[in-house]
């Protein structure tokens, strides 16, 4: 639902009593309203949350929720291509966080089970609740986390509504490649009615966004010794200029049924159509790891060169498109029946769905196939941030950078090496569930009044296909850029660079320009894999009320019986020689019981000042592709005794066996923590609030590659005596702690003084801990754990006036980030703090009343995303600058 419009429904359902009604409807509008249901939700939950409400989004018209879900208590945003797409909570990141959609857990489009946030529009959501602590009848509840994502429900909205709005956004930094556009546009409408009585509701919702980004982008392969032990300096480079747009069509509907007080039904759909395409532009400079040759007389500062020239450097220039196409489909249909004056019965079914492919094309072209062609001289000096260079060849002649492989990569399939390689995964991620539950107001002895029993039961399949192709031109030919494929030179010269040739590299490949191979190697082959899970949760909760050491008290406590049964299908791949892999199917699971007990205790001090108590047993799921079967191996024919079997010649060697492997685990257990957490929380009316958290998480296990005993009884040879090998495989072990303190403020300032009626503020910051080892004797902070993460954002609102500025920031954390071959990694990424900033105007009466205008700024300081290796930032891997972006827009609100 347009949050515009949410906003208004929150402001007039938080609250019936009837002066304080009478206080909204003279007071509260717009930032404030928003602010107020957050808080008020917050105050009124069970479990300790964090809540964004309506405006709280819709007054910063963020691409995806994830940006505004960054701005909360505890909570840290991941920027990936400059846009924020995943979250970490309380210093775990998102693969410990589970992503509900109306209360039903969702699949995800990436290879993991972490929601990309960006897939769910910020306009068709009414409101996020992030659960930091669970009871025993929330579903799918997270280790880290639990965020679900909510839509205005229409029957409790209780009037006709319309909303709409259109924006206009441009960045600052240009259109960075020929053929692309440095403009976007995004609308939206939305629709609530009621019917019948006011017993039939409805919402519809539909949301369009087309939004460029850009971004100036410097990687470094690595900085090696220049000699044993001596300074080091940049071992090769591959910049780009990225130019990209993103097409998103959401669309929602709710239905909703309550003919009487006895029953209640409400049907929801969710569908988002998501279409990424980024072309990617630069020249990748095999430079100390290659055969170039590294001058006499360069400068050193502090161990690292920071100037010099390599000679006999061979680019490769480089024209690439990334490319994603993704469809996410959500349904749920939900009855409520009263049984009688105490009981109810409830039941869920719902279904999500992912489809996703994904193009990553990458061509290359140079001055001659290996090593023909003439080579270039380049100097380099390496700063602050990045690498510049200044080359001696013109990478923007046609005549002189044809296409061809110029440095011979893939020889060994195609013959003089390959001319591009195309990656094509494809995912599909499907996830039925039903949950049912009786739920009655008992009394029991004073202490408890309410019961909740139920089942849960879900089916997740995820299937990864992993296709990949080697390109070659006919012949081996090297080959000037057709003219019909031919565009205008990209500018480099934020690398010194001043320009290198740009071609339609999709349309040459789509036009059969190229040979395609596919690889046949076996690491390709063991990358396909499908997991299934069968989950079955029985749960209970008992809701409290009473009186404990002298303070009302409310809550509740119950527990969790979590059976899974797992399954994976795969292949187990061997490479017999050049181009040549031999590959059999492979499968394998396990199931398990976990019993997940959980309390939650509020002890009302006095009125509007409050202390929670939370301890539970939690549980995340490994990552599906650490679930996989699939996994390469070798046999080493030398350390078995195929010849004369049994008389250990050679003796059998544990430590150095015939089989060797690497791939999944399809037996992994979850990640578990035992969790405690303590909250102290102060309301001022329903205006403010100041809280401070403490919390402690104790991971029973933790998930890390281990080299371990296996039996590759059944692999091939069929000749092979000795079956025990090692396998280095994800595995459970040893876990650690992870410990912190969190405290927010949120309040009108005009509490302080009337004269700053109008302004008020937001503020947070929590200081995380860990002492766990990623892995035996590792020193590496757990991915995702920022230390210190801070949020401001101050705001005035009055007379229709609104301009608001917020700034999040979150120290240097451990991030997953792109690698080789599109492949995940993880590096050291800097601390960042970025600042958007809006101001807008609203009609309240005349003509133009419903009327609103906005102008927004996002990226203010154009803050970069940088990774660095050693704990050394001068010698930096990825930096990458995005720009401004600059929005303008109207809404209208009927």
């Amino acid at each position: 639902m347009s949050l515009a419009l949410v906003g208004v429904a929150h402001a007039q359902s938080a609250d019936q009593d009837p002066e304080v009604t009478e206080v909204d409807e003279i007071v509260v509008t717009g930032i404030r309203a928003s602010i107020e249901s957050s808080i008020a939700t917050k105050r009124d939950e069970t479990s300790i949350v964090e809540v964004v409400t309506a405006e709280d989004i819709g007054k910063l018209p963020d691409v995806s929720i994830a940006e505004s879900l960054g701005r909360l208590p505890g909570l840290a945003l991941q920027r990936l291509d400059g846009r924020g797409q995943n979250i970490s909570i309380r210093g775990l990141g998102p693969d410990f966080t589970t992503a509900l959609l109306n209360g039903r857990e969702q699949v995800s489009t990436g290879d993991n089970r972490g929601v990309e946030f960006d897939q769910y529009p910020s306009e068709l959501l009414g409101s996020v609740v992030v659960y930091k602590t669970p009871d025993s009848a929330l579903t799918g509840q997270g280790l880290a986390g639990t965020a679900d994502l909510r839509v205005v429900r229409p029957l409790e909205y209780g009037r006709r509504a319309l909303a709409a709005n259109i924006r206009y956004e441009r960045n600052d930094i240009g259109a960075l490649n020929a053929g692309t556009t440095d403009d976007g546009n995004r609308f939206s409408i939305s629709y609530i009615d009621q019917f019948a009585d006011d017993t039939i509701g409805i919402v519809l919702g539909y949301a369009h966004i087309e939004s460029p980004y850009q971004s100036e982008r410097f990687n470094a392969w690595g900085y090696p010794e220049v000699t044993g032990g001596g300074p080091r300096v940049i071992g090769g480079s591959k910049p780009y200029v990225m130019s990209s747009e993103l097409e998103r069509d959401g669309w929602i509907g709710v239905l909703e049924y309550r003919p009487n007080d006895q029953l209640h039904m409400t049907f929801d759909a969710f569908y988002s159509q998501f279409d990424n395409t980024q072309i990617l532009r630069g020249i990748e400079l095999p430079l100390f790891w290659s055969a170039a040759t590294l001058q006499p007389g360069y400068t050193v500062e502090d161990g690292l060169v920071t100037s010099g020239t390599y000679t006999g450097v061979k680019g490769v220039v480089r024209n690439d498109v990334n490319t994603r196409d993704s469809e996410l489909l959500s349904l749920g249909w939900n009855i409520e029946q009263q049984i009688n004056e105490n009981w109810s019965f409830s039941a869920d079914l719902s279904f999500s769905s992912v489809e996703r492919t994904d193009v990553v094309l990458e061509t290359y072209a140079g001055t001659g196939r290996g090593p023909a062609g003439v080579t270039d001289t380049i100097g380099f000096r390496t700063g602050d941030d990045i690498t510049r260079f200044t080359p001696a060849l013109d990478y923007g002649d046609f005549n002189l950078i044809r296409l061809t492989s110029p440095q011979g990569w893939g020889g060994d399939i195609i013959p003089g090496g390959q001319d591009g390689y195309l990656n094509n995964p494809s995912i599909t991620d499907d996830l039925t569930s039903l949950r049912t539950s009786v739920k009655g107001d008992v009394d029991f002895g004073g202490f408890i009044d309410g019961v909740e029993v139920g089942l849960h039961m879900s089916r997740r399949e995820k299937e990864f296909i992993n296709d990949q192709f080697f390109l070659g031109i006919p012949g081996g030919a090297t080959v000037v850029v057709p003219n019909e494929f031919r565009l205008a030179p990209t500018s480099l010269a934020y690398l010194g660079i001043p320009r290198m040739i740009s071609y339609d590299a999709l349309g040459l490949v789509n036009s059969g320009f190229y040979n395609m191979v596919r690889n046949p190697n076996a690491d390709v082959a063991a990358g396909n894999w499908r997991v299934t899970e069968s989950v079955m949760t029985p749960f209970v909760k008992f809701d409290v009320d009473t009186t404990m050491f002298g303070l009302p008290t409310r809550g509740n406590f119950g527990v969790q019986f979590v059976h899974t049964d797992q399954d994976s299908q795969g292949f187990a791949s061997r490479q017999l020689g050049t181009g040549v892999s031999a590959t059999q199917a492979v499968e394998g699971g396990d199931d398990y019981w976990e019993i997940l007990p959980s309390t939650n205790l509020i002890f009302e001090l006095e009125e509007g000042r409050i202390v929670r108590f939370a301890a539970a047993r939690t549980l995340a799921r490994a990552r599906m592709d650490e679930m996989r079967a699939s996994r390469t191996f070798n046999y080493n024919a030398t350390l078995d005794d195929p010849a004369a079997p049994g008389t250990n010649t050679p003796p059998f060697n544990p430590s150095n066996p015939p089989f060797t492997g690497s791939g999944g685990n399809p037996e992994l257990r979850p990640w578990i923590a035992n969790v405690v957490d303590l909250s102290f929380e102060q309301y001022f009316g329903r205006q403010a609030y100041f809280s401070v958290a403490v919390f402690y998480k104790d991971l029973e296990s933790y998930i890390y590659n281990q080299t371990l005993p296996f039996d590759y009884t059944g692999y091939a040879p069929t000749t092979a005596v000795y079956r025990q090998g090692t396998v280095s495989t994800p595995e459970n072990g040893t876990g650690g702690e992870i410990y912190g303190v969190e405290a927010a403020v949120s309040m009108p300032f005009d509490m302080f003084h009337p004269a700053l009626e109008g302004f008020g503020g937001n503020f947070s910051i929590s200081q995380t801990e860990s002492n766990i080892e990623t892995s035996p004797g590792s020193s590496n902070p757990i991915p995702g754990l920022s230390e210190t993460v801070a949020n401001v954002t101050i705001y005035y609102e009055k007379d229709g006036f609104q301009a608001r500025a917020s700034n999040r920031y979150r120290s240097e954390f451990l991030g997953e980030v792109a690698g080789f071959g599109n492949g995940r990694t993880f590096r050291q990424v800097g601390a960042e703090s970025i600042i958007d900033a809006q101001i807008g105007y609203e009609f309240q009466s005349g003509p133009l009343d419903g009327f609103s205008a906005l102008f927004q700024v996002n990226n203010l300081t154009d803050e970069p995303f940088y990774t660095y290796e050693a704990g050394d930032e001068r010698r930096v891997i990825d930096h990458q600058t995005y720009g401004r972006t600059f929005l303008i827009g109207l809404n209208y609100r009927y």
